[in-house]
């Protein structure tokens, strides 16, 4: 098989992951997740209107002994990718700089999702141990960025995070991407406020500041369905895209998600899945100060809930807990990443089953976030 970065289906069949992969296609618990997302805290120092978690921002953190904690029972699961996230702002906890040391000493993989507003004084840690940091820019300019993502007192710092990414762009070790989500927001006295409009200058100045992808996105509600978005802006977008291809090249890559093929595509805000359960929780789960989830989608749904790491050790979470308590025909309705993933797995279980499946060539690892 030939393997694709960006195919999260491609990944399943990397060698090292490749017994619990089977675990999780024949539906049989799997050892240990190979990926975990991890919010070290539920602090933000943005205020963006749009935020998918504003609702459960600043309801706590792990102290700085039990996140150390944390990442060594990620050592001692043999988790191979550990994803910094939130919720919160997971370079906000002053403890965030061992787990990425913790971490990134015994071999896992890192990936970082941030705002950038705290990347300098994390900097020796991100450029020595992340394999990605993914930075949260939503804009090209610093007036758009006040517009969507203000500080708490209303004040753009995009100033602050661009030159934070500059300092990272020079010290990497890993790959840095500048995120941007395309957004609309019609205001109180029926104002249409909209950032599309700076999508080439957003990639240009990725480009610029030495970033190793540029990617947009398409925007959430809270019960994470794609927001449908105008024609016309749908249009804008794809012909600044199409502008922005000459930037590509040497490093760079211009990165369409999934969710913004979804928009193209017409396909709809819901998903429909025809599976009861979902393999991929086998392989993946949320670690939040607020409980373990069955997965980021379910971040703060006491439905998925799976587990307290505030008082439980995450082995024995993953030891006596049920990943089936969601089902995605009725509790997944929206757009799901790892569809496909689950797809691919139910046929990989099918061939297990059936003695046809042959397992994947040794030494072809490449990405363990799956």
């Amino acid at each position: 098989m030939t393997f694709d970065r960006l195919d999260l289906v491609s990944k399943l069949y990397q060698p090292s992951g490749w017994p619990r992969i089977l675990e999780a296609a024949t539906g049989t618990r799997s050892s240990g997740p190979l990926v975990v997302d991890l919010d070290p805290t539920t602090f933000c120092d943005l205020a963006c209107p749009e935020c998918i978690s504003g609702k459960l921002l600043n309801q706590g953190r792990f102290t700085p002994e039990r996140l150390a904690e944390l990442a060594g029972e990620l050592v001692e699961m043999k988790v191979r990718g550990v994803v910094l996230i939130g919720g919160g702002e997971p370079l906000a906890h002053r403890g965030t700089r061992q787990v990425l040391r913790v971490l990134g000493e015994a071999g896992i993989a890192i990936g970082v999702v941030t705002n950038g507003t705290l990347i300098r004084q994390n900097l020796a840690e991100l450029a020595a141990y992340a394999s990605w940091v993914r930075v949260s820019v939503d804009a090209g300019t610093s007036e758009t960025y006040r517009l969507f993502r203000p500080d708490r007192k209303g004040r753009s710092v995009f100033d602050k995070v661009i030159g934070n990414m500059r300092l990272l762009a020079e010290a990497k070790r890993g790959a840095l991407g500048y995120s941007f989500l395309v957004m609309t927001r019609q205001e109180p006295d029926g104002t249409v406020v909209t950032n599309h409009h700076e999508v080439l200058q957003a990639a240009e100045l990725a480009h610029d500041i030495g970033c190793d992808y540029f990617e947009t996105k398409a925007m959430f509600d809270d019960g994470h369905h794609v927001i449908q978005v105008a024609d016309e802006i749908l249009t804008s977008v794809d012909d600044q895209l199409d502008k922005a291809a000459v930037l590509a090249g040497d490093g760079f890559e211009i990165v369409n998600s999934s969710t913004l093929t979804s928009l193209r595509n017409r396909v709809g805000p819901v998903q429909e899945k025809d599976y009861h359960r979902c393999r991929v929780a086998e392989l993946r789960t949320l670690v939040t100060p607020s409980g373990v989830y069955v997965c980021s989608y379910h971040r703060g749904n006491a439905g998925a809930r799976i587990g307290d790491a505030v008082t439980e050790s995450l082995p024995e979470i993953w030891r006596t807990s049920d990943r089936g308590i969601v089902d995605p025909t009725r509790d997944c309705r929206f757009h799901c990443a790892r569809h496909r993933s689950n797809l691919e797995l139910e046929e990989i279980g099918i061939g297990t089953t059936a003695g046809t499946l042959a397992a994947p060539e040794p030494g072809t690892d490449y990405d363990p976030f799956l």
